[in-house]
């Protein structure tokens, strides 16, 4: 892997031939400039960051699509903590105890013969803060949008579909779509109206639903293309899934919002985060996920851990320790 700010086109894929964290709302201008005009200012300046690797013969693409800083970490994680007891497992992880930055990361697949995209991120609807860039990064990397052929919704809330359309019309024109029947289905169904998802349901008509004549359904072990694998991990969403991608033996799990904090998500799974809608049934998918990626030493990809969002975990006290990646894949 390069440097994430500088790594070159060529080197990248010669290959190549809402609310503060997950909320199911499209992000709006409201909700964008939420933090303070300096903070603001400093993301819309951020640099273009970029990460690939190879797994096997696959290429792996990880693009920052954005980050957004926030307070009160405890609002968000571990709401059923106090904020003492937050902000001392922050402080103990040599992190700030009221402030927190997330950030969102599509990932690209390309298999040589599929050019697969997990999630859209915020879309144009992000760009005045600094978000939106997941086409800047595509760019930068060499794709253009109709050279992604799969496009995977591994849920529905507004900061993975954000970027499903661009000015009406799909943002990937040749692409075909495959989610989660649990998920479409319950974010179409029209008694969404009136309720607290209400603005999931009016996003997912207006960003997923113009698609559906592409749009295809997996269930739990349905295969996306051969060597990637969805599987149920319910909690965070009603029907969020997670991927397995695998070649010549590598695999790495690309794990969408299952824990969406390195910290507080992984050494607490059992706290609940505000915007996991099921939060037992997430702590326990949490677990689940979490078990099995320390017991087989598996990498995996976190839509919002740190970037590159890939890492390993060990399992630690009552969570997990988290391990960013490093030269492992490069060798």
């Amino acid at each position: 892997m390069g440097d994430t700010s500088t790594i070159s086109r060529r080197s990248l894929f010669l290959a190549a031939g809402v609310s503060t964290l997950a909320a199911p709302l499209l992000l709006n201008r409201a909700t964008a400039f939420a933090q303070s005009d300096t903070d603001a200012t400093d993301m819309r300046v951020s640099p273009l960051e970029t990460r690939s690797f190879k797994l096997g013969s696959f290429r792996v693409l990880v693009v920052r699509d954005g980050m957004r800083p926030s307070g009160a970490p405890n609002e968000t994680f571990g709401i059923n903590q106090s904020a003492d007891a937050v902000g001392a497992l922050l402080a103990e992880n040599f992190l700030p105890a009221d402030r927190f930055v997330n950030s969102f990361a599509p990932t690209l697949v390309d298999t040589g013969s599929e050019v697969v995209l997990f999630d859209t991120g915020m879309g144009e609807g992000g760009r005045e803060a600094g978000m939106g860039r997941l086409l800047e990064g595509l760019k930068y990397a060499g794709y253009t949008p109709d050279q992604v052929s799969v496009v995977v919704i591994t849920h529905m809330h507004g900061d993975h579909i954000g970027g499903l359309m661009e000015d009406g019309k799909p943002a990937f024109p040749n692409a075909r779509y495959v989610a989660g029947r649990t998920e479409y289905d319950f974010w179409v169904n029209p008694e969404r109206m009136g309720t607290p998802a209400e603005q999931g349901h009016q996003g997912v008509l207006a960003k997923v639903q113009p698609l559906a004549e592409k749009l295809t359904f997996i269930e739990d072990g349905g295969a996306v293309v051969p060597g990637i694998t969805g599987l149920d991990a319910f909690g965070h969403s009603p029907g969020h899934m997670i991927f397995r991608v695998e070649s010549e033996g590598r695999a790495i799990i690309l794990t969408a919002d299952t824990a969406n904090h390195y910290v507080l998500s992984l050494q607490r799974p059992d706290w609940e985060v505000r915007f996991d809608m099921d939060k037992a049934q997430a702590a326990a998918t949490r677990k689940k996920v979490f078990d099995m990626i320390a017991t087989d030493k598996l990498a995996f990809i976190g839509y919002h851990m740190p970037f590159p969002a890939a890492g390993f975990v060990e399992k630690a006290g009552e969570g997990y320790r988290f391990v960013p990646v490093s030269y492992q894949f490069d060798i």
